[in-house]
C-alpha cells in the first residue's frame, strides 16, 4: 500500500516538472492545433482513428507539428494493444521482442497490436527490415514518426506498406493559439509584441514555441518575483536567444532548389535571401557555385554568354580566396545572373540533340570522316569535303550530319522564335 502511494506521488510530482509542452498535450484530436487537412471532420487520418480502422502509416513532418500527439492519441483510440519504441534507443531485439509479444497476445487473445516507432528515420535499412515481415502478415499495424524525408530514410519495401501522412509547420495563427492555451494554463499574460516574436522566432514549431514560452515565464517571475504574470517583449527575447537553423538533408534540396528558381525567376533579393540561408547553415560554397555554373547555361544561355564567365569566376575565386571573403563574389554572381536576361536554347537544343542520337544512330557522312591515316582515301574518307576557310565568310553549304537527321533543327535564335 505505501508503496503504491509512493509511486502515485511520484507520478504527481513528474507531472508537476514535465516541459509545458508536455503539460499541454492534447487529450482529444479537437485539442489538436494544425494538420487540418488531415485531422479536419471527416479527412482521412482522423476517420481512420475515430473508427479505430487505422492500417500502417508513417507521420512525417517537422519537429513540433504533432506527431507523438497524434500517436498518444491512436492509443487512446484504439481497442487494439499500442506500445510505443523509440528509434533512439530501442534495438533489434526490441523490437523483434515486441513482435513476439504481439504475436502471443493475438493468440492468446485475440487482439492486435499496433507498434509506435519514433524517430524511425534513425534505424538503419537492415534495422528496418526486421518490421516487414511482421507488417505484412498484418501481426502489427506500424506507426512510424519521422522529421527526416522518408524517401531519403526509409526502406522502399517498408514505406510501401503503409500509408503516408505529411504534418505541415503550424501556421503563425496556429502557434497564436497553442501560445494563449499556455498563457491561460500558467495564469499569465503577455504583451502583443511579445507573443508575435515568438510566433515569429518559433518557425512552425509549436514545441519550441511552447519551452521559449516556459523560459520567458521563469525569466518574468524571477524579474518581478513570484507575483511576476506579464511577459514583455524583453523577457521573451532573452527567451530564446540565438536559434540553431534546421539544415538536414530534405533543407540541403529544398533551399538549392529555392535558390535555384529564385535566380531563374529574376528575383535578386530572393535569390540574396536563400544564399544567406545556406552560408549561415553551413553549406558547402563550392556546392553553390556549381549550380550556379548549371544554371548560367540552362537557364541564361545565349540570352548573356557573360554569365557562364561570371559564374566560372565564382567558383575560382571561392577555391583562391575561400570563406567569409567569397561571399562577396557569390552575392556578385547571384546578383548578375538574377537580372540577366534568361534563355532555355542551350538546354532545349542539347535535349533535342540528345533524342536523336540516341534513338538511331545514322551513318557519318564520308566527306567528314578521318582522311589522315594511310589508306583512307583509297576508302573515300574525307572525299568531297569542303575547308570553310577557302570560302567567302568562311560559310560553305554543305551536310554535316547523317542523312535521316540533316533537316532537324535543334538551336533556334531568339529572333526566330
Amino acid at each position: 500500500m505505501e508503496n503504491d502511494l509512493f509511486k502515485s506521488s511520484a507520478q504527481r510530482d513528474l507531472e508537476r516538472r514535465a516541459p509545458l509542452a508536455d503539460r499541454l498535450r492534447p487529450q482529444t484530436l479537437d485539442e489538436i492545433v494544425g494538420q487540418t487537412h488531415l485531422l479536419g471532420h471527416t479527412k482521412p487520418l482522423r476517420s481512420l482513428i475515430e473508427k479505430d480502422k487505422l492500417s500502417s502509416v508513417i507521420l512525417w513532418g517537422p519537429p513540433g507539428t504533432g506527431k507523438t500527439s497524434i500517436a498518444r492519441l491512436i492509443a487512446k483510440s484504439t481497442s487494439k494493444a499500442f506500445v510505443q519504441l523509440s528509434a533512439i534507443n530501442a534495438t533489434v531485439k526490441d523490437v523483434r521482442q515486441e513482435i513476439s509479444n504481439a504475436e502471443n497476445r493475438l493468440g492468446e487473445y485475440g487482439k492486435g497490436t499496433i507498434l509506435f516507432l519514433d524517430e524511425v528515420h534513425r534505424f538503419n535499412k537492415a534495422q528496418q527490415d526486421t518490421l516487414l515481415q511482421a507488417i505484412e502478415s498484418g501481426l502489427i499495424i506500424f506507426v512510424g514518426a519521422t522529421t527526416e524525408n522518408p524517401y531519403f530514410e526509409i526502406n522502399a519495401p517498408l514505406l510501401s506498406r503503409g500509408s503516408l501522412f505529411r504534418l505541415e509547420p503550424l501556421t503563425d495563427e496556429d502557434l497564436t493559439e497553442l501560445i494563449a492555451r499556455g498563457l491561460k494554463f500558467e495564469n499569465m499574460t503577455a504583451e502583443l509584441k511579445a507573443i508575435e516574436y515568438l510566433v515569429n522566432r518559433s518557425e512552425g514549431d509549436g514545441r519550441q514555441s511552447l519551452t521559449s514560452l516556459e523560459v520567458a515565464i521563469a525569466l518574468t517571475k524571477t524579474r518581478d518575483g513570484q507575483n511576476g504574470d506579464h511577459i514583455t517583449l524583453e523577457d521573451v527575447e532573452a527567451a530564446i536567444g540565438t536559434q540553431a537553423l534546421k539544415y538536414g538533408r530534405e533543407e540541403h534540396y529544398d533551399t538549392i532548389s529555392a535558390f535555384i528558381k529564385s535566380i531563374r525567376g529574376s528575383d535578386p533579393d530572393a535569390g540574396l535571401y536563400w544564399l544567406a540561408r545556406m552560408l549561415d547553415a553551413g553549406e558547402d560554397p563550392r556546392f553553390i557555385a556549381r549550380r550556379l555554373l548549371v544554371l548560367a547555361s540552362e537557364d541564361i544561355g545565349m540570352a548573356d554568354s557573360n554569365a557562364l564567365i561570371i559564374a566560372e569566376a565564382t567558383a575560382r575565386a571561392i577555391e583562391y580566396v575561400g570563406l567569409p571573403e567569397a561571399q562577396l563574389n557569390l552575392a556578385h554572381a547571384v546578383i548578375y545572373l538574377s537580372i540577366a536576361p534568361k534563355s532555355n536554347k542551350v538546354i532545349e537544343a542539347l535535349m533535342s540533340a540528345k533524342k536523336d542520337a540516341g534513338t538511331a544512330l545514322g551513318e557519318i557522312p564520308k566527306h567528314l570522316r578521318d582522311s589522315h591515316y594511310s589508306g583512307a582515301k583509297g576508302i573515300g574518307h574525307g572525299e568531297g569535303y569542303k575547308y570553310p576557310h577557302d570560302y567567302p565568310g568562311t560559310q560553305v553549304e554543305q551536310t554535316y550530319r547523317p542523312d535521316r537527321f540533316k533537316d532537324h533543327r535543334y538551336y533556334v535564335h531568339e529572333e526566330e522564335k
